[in-house]
Formats: C-alpha cells, structure tokens, sequence
C-alpha cells in the first residue's frame, strides 16, 4: 500500500476516535454508493452526520478543505440519501468535514468543520 494510503488510512481512525471521544455513535465507515464513498457516518444529537476526512502532510499549496469541489458534494449528496434510505430513521443530515494537518513542530492537528456545507449552489 502506498505511504499517502497509509496516511489517508490513519487520517480516518483520528477522525473516529476523535468523534467517539464526542459521544458520536459511528454507523459507517466507507459507506459506498455508486462511484460515491462517505469516510464516516455517524449519528449524533438525533442527526445523521457525513464526515469527509481531508489529511495532508502539508498546507502548503491548498487547505484539505478546499479539495471538497461541487461534484464531490454532488456524490457525497446522493450516497447520504443512500444510507438515509436504508438507515430506517427519519433524522437530519448535516455534513461535516475533518481535517488532519502537522503544526509546527509536525504533530497531527485536528480541526472539525460543523455544517461544513449546506447545498451545492450556496442556498
């Protein structure tokens, strides 16, 4: 396995064990529809949650964030309304993004976007 796989694959189990530590109940990891895949599914204070998990070694050229483009949300939508379906509740969904970047001195920083987008045409 490659060492960025490597790294994507630790990114994740931060990121579990970070939501855990927040009373998260996780439901799914690597939840897949079609050519979608949802890093964790999780629910929380009544609301399904979809995290996409963004770890880079570096900030350098973009925030992990910003690699979450209109077809990416688009794909993330619709493999949500997958496990919506199937999950047999009717909650909300938010959407959530987890990022993983070194600080200064190289340890793994973890930062939690909360409602990170709403629509894929900004309403």
């Amino acid at each position: 396995m490659a060492e960025h796989n490597d790294f994507g694959k630790l990114a994740e189990e931060m990121a579990v064990k970070f939501l855990e530590d927040l009373n998260y109940k996780i439901l799914a990891k690597n939840y897949r529809f079609m050519k979608a895949e949802i890093d964790i599914v999780a629910e929380f204070e009544k609301e399904i949650i979809i995290v996409e998990v963004k770890a880079r070694g570096t900030d350098a050229f973009i925030e992990p964030q910003e690699a979450i483009n209109k077809k990416k949300m688009r794909l993330l939508i619709s493999a949500a309304n997958d496990f919506s379906e199937n999950y047999k509740k009717d909650l909300n969904t938010r959407f959530d993004i987890i990022t993983i970047l070194p600080d200064s001195k190289n340890k793994l920083q973890i930062t939690h976007i909360i409602n990170a987008f709403l629509s894929i045409d900004g309403n």
